[in-house]
């Protein structure tokens, strides 16, 4: 361990002394220093995969209370799609460069921070800007990353486990001998809310996944259904009276469904609506048809089932109330867990800046098994490098037809 953390060390010397170097041959004055560019991401406009481009972009440096990050890798989740069509409320205005988190070395401090080194390897919640290959955000949503957590394993960290946790135990208050359904149990949440559940005695976990998943991830839960299936009477079937925990990320009918099965004192918690993305661009119709396809709650039948609905949005509570703090010591906790190898990120597949494309396909196609992760410093194949995915549906709208496209599981999202 010793001896790996002293060539990580040395590694991060070399790249600085590199980087340095390289502005002392651009002439080492303040004016080159500004004008350096940096590879990113870049959405031109909302739409479809052909708003996305590689660029070259201006590097931020930090300001008070920032740190500066050299990107390893970045986490690619549901929420990125949503960005990309506009399908969010307030959007911001584009050019801009999406992502949400992401892992690194510090490269520089801004003032006033504390706590931090240069060289230190760290993930982070990035309020947009993450898939780029240098980042800049306050280091209050910034975290150390143990030694022996890989960068890829690192950006598929924070969002994932940080959601699941703090929905099981801040929002539903998970126990001993408890009931959890899970949609999309085969995604990164999916797969961080079994790992957690896991760690608490006799809980039992419900998943609904594609058929063609089951035999990965089997293991993680208690009892797997197609998500095709109709999973309300499967769950009866086992438990008459339902279940304690629902957590819901793909909302139209799937709300009332989840609602149903409740018990007493139970807990449904609604954390995304992927049930709205099924073509490339935003569909208004397939909005319209999902919106009017939720429950319509009524108060007094809540108060007389004695039942709880609640929503969660990691992002909004990290950078509009601004809960930074409450969810450090969540992640302290996290990763006490992972330290004790209790929990452990699932890692899809690792992508290539340029790949973008072809990595958000994967995820709209609900084909992933744990986190999609764009690698900086991964060459994208020969086949990609040419932006092949210019002769994909990129911009083409598609209907949801029921029953269909049985390998493609609902992927979670964060708002």
């Amino acid at each position: 361990m010793a001896k790996e953390g002293a060539q990580r060390a040395e590694e991060t010397e070399q790249m600085i002394e590199k980087e340095g170097g390289k502005e002392a041959a651009e002439g080492g004055s303040l004016r080159a220093a500004d004008t350096k560019e940096m590879r990113a991401v870049v959405l031109s406009a909302f739409g479809g995969l052909n708003k996305l481009r590689v660029s070259k972009k201006a590097m931020p440096e930090p300001q008070e209370g920032e740190l500066k990050i050299r990107v390893k890798a970045c986490g690619l989740n549901f929420i990125d799609l949503m960005v990309r069509q506009g399908n969010i409320d307030n959007p911001p205005k584009t050019p801009l460069v999406p992502g949400f988190e992401c892992s690194g070395i510090i490269e520089a401090l801004g003032d006033s921070v504390k706590g931090f080194e240069i060289g230190d390897r760290v993930m982070a919640f990035v309020n947009y800007n993450a898939w780029a290959e240098v980042v800049c955000t306050p280091a209050e949503f910034v975290y150390k990353i143990p030694d022996d957590m890989s960068f890829s394993e690192a950006a598929a960290f924070p969002m994932n486990f940080v959601t699941a946790y703090m929905m099981l135990f801040e929002v539903a208050n998970l126990r001993e001998g408890m009931s959890v359904l899970v949609h999309s149990a085969g995604g990164g949440v999916g797969q961080a809310v079994a790992q957690l559940c896991s760690t608490i005695p006799n809980v039992t976990v419900f998943g609904t996944a594609s058929s063609f998943k089951h035999e990965a991830i089997k293991d993680s839960v208690t009892h797997l259904f197609d998500r095709n299936a109709d999973y309300v009477q499967e769950v009866k079937r086992i438990s008459t009276e339902g279940v304690d925990i629902v957590l819901d990320c793909l909302c139209g009918e799937n709300t009332g469904k989840g609602l149903s099965l409740l018990k007493p004192l139970g807990t449904y918690i609604l954390y995304g609506s992927s049930n709205m993305v099924t073509g490339e661009t935003k569909s208004f119709f397939s909005f319209a048809k999902s919106w009017w396809q939720v429950e319509k709650v009524n108060p007094i039948k809540l108060y007389e089932e004695n039942k709880v609905i609640a929503g969660f949005s990691l992002l909004n509570l990290l950078f509009k109330q601004n809960r930074g703090g409450l969810v450090k010591v969540v992640m302290d906790k996290l990763l006490n867990l992972y330290n004790n190898k209790k929990i452990k990120p699932v890692v899809d597949s690792l992508w290539a800046l340029e790949e973008v494309k072809e990595a958000m396909q994967r995820i709209h196609d609900r084909g992933n098994i744990g986190k999609l992760i764009l690698d900086v410093e991964k060459a994208p194949t020969p086949l990609m490098a040419n932006d092949s995915t210019e002769t994909s549906e990129a911009g083409e709208e598609e209907e949801d037809h029921e029953g269909d496209n049985e390998n493609k599981e609902r992927m979670p999202f964060i708002q």
